[in-house]
């Protein structure tokens, strides 16, 4: 079975192709299943760089390799053999052709890299997370969530289910898992950690001591929401910061995590600098902090930063989506002062605060913080949003309303 994918009509729009085609993204979200379905009218000649031999000759003899294989040419994992890629660049400015090679690879940030240096102007490279909710819901909505009075009017009700919100938490986002509900949730993610570890994890840093590795996982996890203690955490697991800061590189560059910039300008000097961390599948979240069912993640201590990590994960997807690299809208806000906002939408010179509540019944104390949001030398203020349990849309202020989860 296939879950059709937002980030499809991206692909498939003339606006973004590009010579190169690269999607990235964790293991186990759907790259090589998305690209192998958007472009089969195409014939895809496909080759995976998983395997020894293969990686072996397009390590070694780029040009041999590229010679061998015919285009279209797929290559998944492609961040394997960067050294294809100034090879790639000179078939593309001698054919002038758009669609040759289509790639993807689980390790965003090395692969970002050797493109954008090889292949700058020649390659589009999109972000594909886990299953969004209206990607399971085949809610073909496409609008990337900016709580405007346009986005809320166009958005429509979607509905709520609140008990499949837990459950969706508490599963996760990977295909396979919703594709195949009988799998066994617990030993789908003991493999694929394990699998990290080997495939991913070994090949960018050579972490030396695999159980520590594997609390750092589980501590990470448990701060999903938080700012981003290095110290505290090095100190928690025994590790020096210098290793702590190489493993959080390793959990960026395969897409396991999320640093999410602290918005300050002029006016906010007091604002803390520090990023907020956030786990990029609620699922693989749960397993590593033992929470074993969704009413236990309901009723339990981390509820909270479970249903923040939700709501941020499908506020990224909605943006990655529709084409749109989040990092140049999305922020959070706190000071020294005890203010907060969860997330700040920067965007065409409006800021739009969010605050993330679990319960379903927030008020205007909870918004008193979105004075902050707004610089009159840069920025003005935007509509705000309290992203919530509520089944409807409620007005706060003038500005800001009560927004159902669903409505992401």
């Amino acid at each position: 079975m296939y879950i059709t994918r937002h980030i499809e009509k991206v692909l498939n729009s003339p606006e973004f192709l590009r010579g190169v085609m690269a999607v990235t993204g964790a293991r186990q979200t759907g790259k090589s299943t998305l690209m192998q379905h958007v472009f089969k009218s195409k014939g895809l000649n496909t080759v995976v760089l998983d395997e020894l031999e293969t990686r072996t000759l397009a390590k070694s003899n780029p040009k041999l390799f590229l010679a061998r294989n015919k285009t279209p040419l797929f290559i998944d994992e492609a961040q394997y053999a960067p050294e294809l890629f100034p090879y790639m660049k000179a078939h593309i400015d001698a054919s002038g052709e758009k669609g040759v090679f289509f790639l993807s690879g689980s390790q965003r940030f090395n692969m970002i890299k050797d493109l954008s240096e090889s292949l700058a102007g020649r390659v589009g490279i999109f972000e594909l997370l886990g299953l969004s909710m209206r990607e399971l819901k085949n809610d073909m909505f496409s609008i990337p969530f900016i709580p405007t009075e346009y986005y809320l009017s166009e958005r429509g009700n979607p509905g709520l289910d609140y008990n499949e919100i837990w459950q969706l938490i508490h599963t996760g986002s990977f295909p396979e898992l919703h594709i195949a509900p009988e799998l066994n949730r617990g030993a789908f993610y003991n493999d694929y950690i394990n699998t990290y570890i080997e495939r991913d994890v070994k090949k960018i840093e050579n972490v030396g001591d695999e159980i520590k590795f594997y609390q750092f996982l589980q501590v990470t996890a448990a701060n999903s929401g938080n700012l981003f203690n290095v110290d505290g955490i090095a100190k928690e697991i025994g590790v020096n910061r210098p290793t702590c800061e190489k493993w959080l590189s390793v959990l960026r560059a395969s897409n396991l995590i999320y640093l999410l910039p602290p918005y300050h300008s002029n006016i906010t000097k007091r604002a803390i600098k520090t990023p907020k961390v956030y786990f990029l599948d609620t699922g693989l979240m749960a397993y590593l902090t033992k929470w074993h069912t969704a009413e236990q993640i309901e009723t339990g201590a981390m509820a909270g930063a479970f249903f923040e990590t939700f709501v941020f994960c499908e506020i990224l997807k909605s943006f990655y989506n529709s084409g749109i690299d989040p990092k140049n809208y999305m922020y959070f806000y706190r000071d020294k002062d005890g203010n907060k906002i969860d997330f700040i939408i920067n965007y065409n010179g409006k800021l739009h605060p969010i605050e993330v509540k679990k319960s379903s019944n927030p008020t205007v104390h909870d918004i008193k913080a979105f004075r902050f949001a707004g610089d009159p030398q840069t920025n003005t203020r935007g509509e705000g949003a309290i992203v919530c349990l509520n089944d409807r849309i409620l007005p706060l202020s003038e500005l800001d309303n009560i927004v159902p989860v669903s409505y992401i």
